[in-house]
């Protein structure tokens, strides 16, 4: 009987992470995007406006399940995850920014292979203006599976 909670007790764990991994995506994809001229470019870049319930988000603990893509530039200590696969992710397809997340592991993890749908739990940060990150960044994250 004890074996039998157990299991159970384990498989709606992992569905629960699973639904929320999928829900967060539909979070981030209530994120406009507005043109605004950059100065120091001299150009319109998109700067994202994001909504309350993302904003309540931030320093939280999130769970997100995504698609590995080998974005990330050489020797930096992020990855970089998709909502979609590779073919469809925002870098080579037609996802928007909202479908991609840096993710920053607290201890080195991988190596990961394209399209290798993993499920990562960390902290949320947001990223109006740097633009060397993505819009949406998981920060002290553990892999939940691989």
């Amino acid at each position: 009987m004890r074996k039998i909670f157990v299991s159970a007790f384990l498989f709606f764990s992992i569905t629960g992470a699973y639904a929320q991994g999928l829900e967060t995506w539909n979070v981030f994809a209530k994120t406009k995007f507005e043109p605004q001229f950059n100065e120091k470019l001299g150009e319109y870049l998109f700067f994202p406006d994001f909504t309350e319930e993302i904003r309540k988000m931030e320093g939280k603990e999130i769970v997100l399940e995504g698609f590995y893509v080998p974005f990330a530039p050489e020797g930096d200590d992020y990855i970089i995850l998709s909502k979609y696969p590779m073919s469809q992710c925002f870098f080579c397809g037609g996802g928007g920014p909202e479908s991609v997340a840096e993710v920053n592991f607290k201890k080195e993890q991988g190596p990961f292979q394209v399209d290798d749908l993993i499920t990562v739990k960390g902290k949320l940060k947001l990223n109006s203006d740097d633009l060397d990150h993505i819009n949406f960044i998981i920060t002290d994250a553990v892999l939940l599976s691989d």
